[in-house]
């Protein structure tokens, strides 16, 4: 009797150790990640909300309460708004070409070629550059005496173009150094998605005499849809929090001002901005209003990406 009732005391704690498991299991695998989030996004977005409401130096231990007067103050402040036009610019110019080119990539490194993963590699050698390399090599090609750019314009009869100098000159090249880093990447995002289109479809579509532009926008870029709209929406995020491009490009070209983009703020982005604030002026309430600001206009340009990326995909079917 002492023995059937031992046993059943230990299928008992075995079915209870058994319903935990698979209950509790779950939640305790993605714990890691989500104490991390808490920690390192969650808390600093709640305590940046809470000093944007003080008046924050780093001069200063006193704390005052002041409400939403940094609020009030940014928006009035016309260098906020130049970086906010500033990131917007650079995001455009930087993010359409760079897709675009990204999947006429993956489109032809889908395709039957010889050495196809030394390609594939390949495109993966400017993500894994350093920024710092890559602003110093592009500064120096961009240079407004020795630059090759200017060199090679020469040859059309163009004179020398100060690209730091000027707005739209100087984002223009930053764009061109957050191209070359991102375009391979997203490239190989792109055709890992295409890799899993029916190759039957384009069989069919070659035995029909579809040329392969109308394959790309017929077969392909329907296909892929939700990845586009994930890459698209990535890379508006990314677009709004530029930062060591333009910081690194004011002090390889000499434009003076390393965190205000230029002497005029031609190319100071949003981050830069919040950057400037904060670790140089130490206004870090003033700071902390202008970086809720930026948080507000990311999640609105990628909600709005979002919905005409949807929207357009109906177009190419």
């Amino acid at each position: 009797m002492a023995t059937l009732q031992a046993t059943a005391r230990r299928r008992h704690r075995r079915l209870v150790r058994h319903t935990l498991d698979l209950k509790l299991s779950p939640y305790a695998y993605i714990a890691p990640f989500f104490l991390l989030f808490c920690a390192f996004g969650v808390f600093p977005l709640i305590f940046t909300a809470w000093v944007s409401l003080h008046e924050w130096t780093l001069t200063s231990d006193v704390h005052t309460f002041i409400g939403a007067e940094n609020f009030t103050t940014l928006l009035g402040d016309g260098y906020f708004w130049n970086a906010t036009f500033n990131t917007f610019s650079i995001g455009i110019i930087s993010t359409v070409p760079q897709l675009v080119l990204a999947i006429w990539l993956a489109h032809l490194l889908n395709r039957p070629l010889r050495a196809q993963t030394f390609f594939r590699i390949t495109l993966l050698v400017p993500n894994v550059t350093s920024v710092v390399a890559v602003v110093v090599i592009f500064s120096q090609l961009f240079g407004r005496d020795y630059g090759l750019i200017n060199w090679m314009l020469s040859w059309f009869g163009i004179d020398g173009v100060a690209w730091a100098e000027g707005t739209a000159t100087s984002h223009v090249a930053i764009s061109a150094m957050i191209m070359w880093r991102w375009t391979g990447y997203n490239a190989l995002i792109f055709l890992a998605a295409m890799q899993a289109v029916p190759k039957e479809l384009y069989e069919a579509a070659t035995l029909d005499g579809a040329s392969n532009l109308t394959q790309l926008r017929k077969i392909t870029i329907p296909m892929i849809k939700p990845t586009i709209v994930f890459v698209v929406t990535v890379s508006t995020i990314g677009a709004m929090q530029i930062l060591a491009e333009p910081l690194l490009f004011g002090a390889g070209s000499g434009a003076g001002g390393i965190t205000s983009g230029g002497p005029d703020h031609q190319f100071q982005t949003l981050a830069l901005y919040v950057y400037d604030l904060g670790f140089n002026k130490f206004d870090f309430g003033y700071a902390s209003a202008a970086s809720w600001v930026m948080f507000l206009f990311v999640v609105l340009a990628a909600g709005v990406n979002y919905l005409l990326t949807r929207r357009m995909g109906g177009a190419f079917k």
